[in-house]
C-alpha cells in the first residue's frame, strides 16, 4: 500500500513534538528514508535546501563536506561539479593559488574554462583524491560566489537522498519539518 506523505509527515512532526529523547534521530531517520522515496525531488530538495540554512545545523560547507566524505566517486564527482559549475575563473584562481597540494590545484585548473570554452567535468578518479576539509573550502567559496549554490546542491542530492542520511537526526528533523510545511502549504 503507497504511502502517503501528507500524514507521514504529519505522523514525523507530532512524534517529533513529543518526543524528545534520542530515539527522535532514529526515526526521523526512518521517516526520511520513506518521505524521500514517496516525495517528489522538489520537495525534498526545498527540504534539504532549509536544512543546508538551518541555524540549527553546521554550516553549508561542513555538511558538503560531510556528505562528500560519505559519497561514492561518482556522487564526489557530481559534487565537486556542481560546486565548481557556478564559479568564475577569478573564484577559481583564487582557490588555485591556495590549494594545499598539488593535486587540488590541478583538478581546479582543469576545471577553470579556458578561452570560453565548457570547463572539462572532474572524474571519479580525480574527485577522490581530494579531501572533505578541500570540499568545505569549495563549497565555502562556492556559498560566498553564488548563494543559489544551496538551491542547486540541494536539487543534486535530492537524487541522491541516501547520503542525506548520515548528517543525523537535527539534519533529517529540519529537512522533514519544511517538507510537511511546504506539503501543507
Amino acid at each position: 500500500m503507497p504511502i502517503d506523505l501528507g500524514t507521514l509527515l504529519s505522523q514525523f512532526v507530532n512524534a517529533a513534538g513529543d518526543n524528545k529523547n534520542a530515539s527522535t534521530a532514529d526515526e526521523a531517520t526512518g521517516h526520511f528514508e520513506q518521505a524521500a522515496q514517496s516525495a517528489s525531488p522538489d520537495l525534498l530538495s526545498q527540504g534539504l535546501a532549509a536544512m543546508f540554512r538551518s541555524d540549527e545545523t553546521p554550516p553549508f560547507s561542513q555538511a558538503a563536506a560531510q556528505l562528500y566524505g560519505q559519497a561514492s566517486p561518482n556522487q564526489q564527482a557530481g559534487i565537486l561539479n556542481q560546486l565548481l559549475s557556478g564559479m568564475g575563473p577569478t573564484v577559481l584562481a583564487s582557490l588555485m593559488s591556495g590549494a594545499a597540494g598539488g593535486g587540488l590545484a590541478s583538478i581546479l585548473g582543469q576545471a577553470a574554462p579556458k578561452d570560453g570554452s565548457a570547463p572539462a567535468p572532474i572524474t571519479p578518479e580525480q574527485a577522490s583524491t581530494v579531501t572533505p576539509d578541500q570540499v568545505a573550502q569549495i563549497a565555502s567559496h562556492a556559498e560566498q560566489q553564488n548563494p543559489d549554490i544551496i538551491e542547486h546542491m540541494s536539487a543534486f542530492y535530492a537524487e541522491h537522498a541516501s547520503l542525506i542520511k548520515t548528517l543525523g537526526g537535527a539534519a533529517l528533523t529540519v529537512v522533514l519539518a519544511k517538507m510537511a510545511e511546504t506539503h501543507r502549504g
